[in-house]
């Protein structure tokens, strides 16, 4: 059994991934703060903390996914609710961050979106964030308090282990040119080849993948990563090219699965194995039932230890360590 930890840490949560901060809670040994939060009649959200958390260390779990613009407010109301009960301090555990995408002006007149958020999780009370596999690692610098910016890779390396595939057999492949840095951090922790998919643009709606630059894949097992799995299109468009050129079983693994608009129906019909996402944004059971293939691990291992070290005053930097000791076989969810 784990051993309690300091009463002075406590652990809430929004509705937004409730079972995976039960986890995390059960993992650091004390259960879930208690926290009202419904809507009023009118679609407004109602929060109420139900405990003292005067001087506490509160950890707020929130991933800000889909419905995005709800739970990204349920998010601001609970800091803001917390702020004025006078904690020691409150970090938001962001497993997933929203509008991360929107991180620069590539056109005129649009905004900065990632950086709103940022200036509004801060605004509302939070002193501190910690947060899992962001879309651009420079969204810390949005941030004028502390961040803590966490990597799910010892889970899903672990997973691609336990699959025991040789590695003169083990091809990674990154679905484009703008994927070949995570390719190359995965190669390195698992060895293998590494190839690339030359994504062409053919038309002003359509682009083409069919060619892959590097290792030929041929005969060979491929995994494909990424950080979030959104509406599908370039990472099944890759999978259906390294298929095309001659694997025989093929991975896809990411962090966040976002799956919106048509993913599943997408995935469903990619030529995969399996389809390997964390618990940081909850898969409903009608998105499961429709993806047998679908595998969910849990990144409750890696949260808890971060939020038990940031309590401790510890640091986090063991949790980037290759030496670091790996994390339990990947349990699915």
């Amino acid at each position: 059994m784990t051993k309690p930890i300091n009463p002075n840490l406590k652990i809430f949560s929004g509705r937004a991934n409730r079972p995976l901060a039960e986890r995390i809670a059960r993992k650091l040994g004390t259960e879930l703060g208690r926290l009202f939060v419904d809507d009023f009649p009118d679609g407004e959200t109602n929060v109420r903390i139900d405990e003292d958390v005067r001087g506490r260390d509160v950890f707020i779990v929130q991933p800000t996914c889909a419905p995005v613009n709800h739970n990204l407010l349920e998010l601001l109301v609970i800091l803001d609710a917390f702020k004025r009960a006078s904690p020691f301090r409150i970090t938001a555990v962001l497993p997933y961050y929203a509008y991360a995408r929107q991180d620069r002006k590539d056109t005129s007149r649009v905004p900065i979106t990632a950086k709103l958020v940022a200036d509004m999780v801060t605004a509302a009370g939070a002193h501190r964030v910690l947060c899992l596999d962001l879309h651009t690692a420079q969204i810390q610098g949005f941030f004028n308090i502390p961040v803590d910016h966490l990597y799910a890779w010892r889970e899903i390396v672990g997973f691609v282990r336990n699959l025991k595939v040789p590695q003169e057999d083990l091809v990674i492949l990154s679905s484009d040119e703008g994927a070949i840095k995570k390719a190359l951090m995965y190669q390195k922790k698992l060895g293998g080849q590494i190839a690339v998919v030359d994504k062409r643009r053919s038309s002003a709606t359509k682009t083409e993948q069919a060619h892959i630059v590097g290792a030929s894949v041929d005969g060979k097992t491929v995994c494909i990563f990424d950080d979030m799995i959104s509406t599908g299109g370039t990472i099944v468009g890759a999978a259906r090219a390294a298929k095309l050129n001659g694997a025989t079983k093929i991975y896809v693994l990411a962090t966040h699965g976002v799956l919106c608009d048509r993913a599943v129906d997408k995935l469903r019909e990619a030529p995969v194995e399996k389809i390997v996402v964390t618990d940081s944004i909850p898969i409903p059971d009608e998105k499961r039932a429709r993806l047998p293939n679908l595998e969910v691990i849990s990144v409750d291992e890696l949260l808890s230890d971060a939020i038990r070290r940031i309590h401790g005053n510890e640091s986090l930097s063991v949790l980037f360590s290759d030496d670091a000791t790996p994390p339990p076989p990947a349990r699915p969810v």
